[in-house]
């Protein structure tokens, strides 16, 4: 079985976060080819964003750090360590508005190459 310590993933990422010209970093937990099911380990520097885009599919976004506005059309969300939000399925960013960490769970529709 394996698993992974969410709170070390979130305090390394946050560290890259920080000294990256960008602002950010990203860890996939799961996922990627051939899955449903992608998580994601994102960490944002304070005042940085992940500009607008839209979903690959069905989405759930966990605050564990800090705190982040999510803006969707008219729609603005700000959530704290411990909240959990639904994605909308429009085009969306994401804004950190202190140092913080999520994890971003997307459901795709379809596995790839099946």
């Amino acid at each position: 079985m394996e698993s992974t310590s969410l709170g070390t993933l979130a305090d390394e990422q946050l560290a890259v976060a920080r000294e990256h010209s960008a602002g950010r970093s990203a860890h996939t937990l799961y996922g990627g080819q051939g899955n449903a099911l992608r998580q994601t380990l994102i960490a944002l520097a304070a005042g940085r964003r992940l500009g607008e885009h839209d979903s690959p599919g069905e989405a759930t976004l966990q605050v564990l750090r800090g705190s982040v506005r999510l803006h969707a059309g008219d729609d603005t969300w700000e959530g704290s360590a411990g909240d959990h939000a639904v994605v909308p399925l429009v085009r969306h960013d994401l804004e950190a508005v202190d140092d913080a960490v999520v994890l971003l769970t997307v459901a795709l529709h379809g596995v790839p190459g099946t």
